[in-house]
């Protein structure tokens, strides 16, 4: 069995390159693995200002 964990981040505030990889590293630590990145929000241009990134990690029982 896995667990999830959900971390939302905008565009321009939170998800730049340096900073999602800051995210990504430091939940990694923590035992999570990166799952998916995706798109929650966009503009009226169809461009993506808001993401959420979904990491797993097992559950030992």
């Amino acid at each position: 069995m896995y667990e999830y964990k959900y971390e939302n981040c905008e565009m321009g505030s939170f998800f730049t390159t340096a900073n999602h990889h800051k995210v990504i590293e430091k939940h990694a630590k923590d035992g999570w693995r990166l799952l998916q990145i995706v798109p929650t929000y966009y503009n009226s241009h169809g461009k993506p200002t808001a993401y959420e990134i979904i990491f797993e990690r097992k559950i030992e029982e």
